[in-house]
C-alpha cells in the first residue's frame, strides 16, 4: 500500500524512514520528539523530503530526484490532529460536511448519518463546539475526516489531550472504523497500549528512525 524511503532535516533533528506498509491499521509508538508527527506531515504532503521517494497504490507522491512532491489536497489523504481542529463558527453538522462538500459525488464512499451513527453523533449535530466535551470534540473531528472519504486516515495523536477516561471511550469508536469502514490508518501515538489495542502492527520510532517495534 504504502512505500517510503525518505529522508528529512530540521536543525540538527534528521529523520529515516523506510520500507513498505500494508492495509489495516498500522501503529507507530515512540517517544516525544522522536520523529513521529514529522513523519506523517511528510506522508500527508505537509513537509517535503530533503530525499527519497513515497508510493501510495503505485502512485508516485514523492520523488526528490524528479524534484516531485503532489500536494497535500490531492494526495487525499485524511488527517487527525491532538486537539481536533474543528470550526468554532460551524455547528456540528457544519463541521463534519466541511470537506465532503468539496469531493464530486461519485467520490463520496460515506453518507453523513452513516458516519453519526457510527460515531454516535446524531444528539450532537446542532451543537457548536464550545458546548461539546473532548472526547465529543475528538468523535466529530474524527468524522470530518471520514466524510471527506479518504484513501488513508493518518491519526496524530489523536487521545493524548484526554483524560483516561475519555480515552476508553473513544478507542472502541477507532476500533469500530476500523472494522466497518476499513479505511487503511497509520496511528501514532507514545502509549503503545493503547496502539496495540487498535493497530494490526507496531512499529517503533526514536531518534528519527524507523524500526521494527521491540
Amino acid at each position: 500500500m504504502l512505500q517510503m524511503d525518505l529522508s528529512f532535516a530540521r536543525g540538527e533533528f534528521e529523520l529515516h524512514a523506510r520500507g513498505s506498509l500494508g492495509a489495516g491499521v498500522t501503529g507507530i509508538c515512540g517517544p516525544s520528539g522522536a520523529g513521529k508527527s514529522t513523519l506523517l506531515a511528510l506522508i500527508a504532503g505537509l513537509l517535503q523530503p530533503r530525499r527519497g521517494t513515497l508510493r501510495f497504490a503505485g502512485e508516485l507522491l514523492n520523488d526528490s530526484a524528479r524534484r516531485l512532491c503532489v500536494p497535500p489536497w490531492r494526495r487525499h489523504f485524511g488527517l487527525v490532529f491532538q486537539e481536533g481542529r474543528l470550526f468554532p463558527h460551524l455547528s456540528v453538522r457544519g463541521n463534519l460536511l466541511y470537506g465532503e462538500r468539496r469531493l464530486p459525488a461519485g467520490e463520496r464512499r460515506l453518507t453523513l448519518a452513516a458516519v453519526a451513527a457510527l460515531l454516535e453523533l446524531e444528539p450532537l449535530l446542532q451543537r457548536k463546539p464550545a458546548q461539546l466535551s473532548g472526547g465529543e470534540r475528538q468523535r466529530v473531528a474524527l468524522g470530518r475526516a471520514l466524510l471527506c472519504s479518504p484513501r488513508l486516515l493518518l491519526l496524530d495523536e489523536p487521545l493524548s489531550s484526554l483524560d483516561q477516561r475519555l480515552k476508553q471511550q473513544i478507542l472502541p469508536f477507532l476500533r469500530r472504523i476500523r472494522d466497518e469502514v476499513r479505511i487503511p490508518m497509520i496511528y501514532v501515538s507514545h502509549e503503545r497500549r493503547e496502539v496495540e489495542f487498535l493497530a494490526d502492527r507496531v512499529l517503533w520510532m526514536t531518534h528519527g528512525e524507523l524500526l521494527a517495534a521491540p
